[in-house]
């Protein structure tokens, strides 16, 4: 009976030792972090919401959703009679009192008022020319201009529309190269640096294109342990456009240099 018990017992653990060996070895490798993907985003060179600098109505509004547009091309204008007209009501002050001004300098000459008439006249010139520059100023906001080239990637407003000062106009995109944006794991910073090639793979396009690290942030996210890094691409590529997204994987050459480091 003893010898019954043993020989079963041995036969067991015969079973169970193959299982232990093959689950021991189907069991994955941990990856790097250097060769798995990490997600990026395309990011415009400029980008800006242009609000409304004065409170009236818009007159024209020449500029449409998604066209291009040039720097310093107009891309609103208000209706600016009242503005105008004040601007005009200044320069006419400013003359009549620089003409004040010379009068009372003739006149001082002849001993007729004495410097204190001079100094005020002199102040009040100041004072309409101080007026005069308000209201160019504020003809200006008249008219809203592009502030560099790009595409019109939203429309706030219509036309013959009131609004109040602040009131967004328009959104802006620059046309220029795009930046690709990033985290990656803060370990990595041993071994990153500007320049690094990285392959960046756009959902949108199914395409593959060539990247190098151009910034590195300053800070390190305590929570998420990533620091942020941009990248700009090798070449223009016509088919990108600002918020597609993807994926990107370091080169060979970088991960390699990542796992010799000590």
């Amino acid at each position: 009976m003893r010898k019954t018990a043993l020989e079963s017992l041995a036969g067991a653990l015969l079973l169970v030792c193959p299982l232990l060996s093959v689950h021991a070895d189907d069991t994955p490798a941990p990856e790097s972090a250097s060769a798995s993907a990490i997600r990026v985003l395309l990011a415009a060179e400029l980008e800006t919401t242009l609000s409304s600098q004065m409170s009236g109505t818009l007159a024209e509004l020449p500029a449409g959703f998604g066209e291009q547009v040039k720097k310093a091309e107009l891309l609103a204008r208000f209706n600016c009679s009242e503005a105008d007209a004040r601007s005009k009501v200044a320069a006419a002050e400013l003359t009549m009192a620089r003409q004040n001004l010379e009068a009372k300098k003739q006149l001082r000459k002849l001993n007729a008022v004495g410097d204190i008439e001079v100094s005020m006249a002199n102040t009040e010139v100041q004072k309409a020319d101080g007026a005069r520059a308000m209201g160019q100023a504020q003809s200006g906001y008249c008219q809203v201009l592009a502030p560099f080239s790009g595409r019109i990637a939203k429309v706030y407003v219509k036309p013959f529309q009131t609004v109040t000062a602040g009131t967004p106009l328009f959104d802006l995109v620059s046309d220029g190269a795009l930046k690709v944006r990033l985290n990656v794991p803060s370990t990595l910073l041993k071994t990153l640096k500007p320049g690094l090639p990285l392959q960046v793979n756009i959902h949108e396009t199914g395409k593959s294109y060539t990247a190098t690290i151009s910034a590195i942030n300053s800070r390190v996210d305590a929570v998420a342990q990533t620091v942020e890094l941009e990248a700009r691409l090798d070449n223009k590529y016509p088919e990108l456009m600002a918020g597609m997204s993807g994926t990107a994987r370091f080169t060979e050459e970088t991960a390699q240099h990542d796992s010799s480091q000590p």
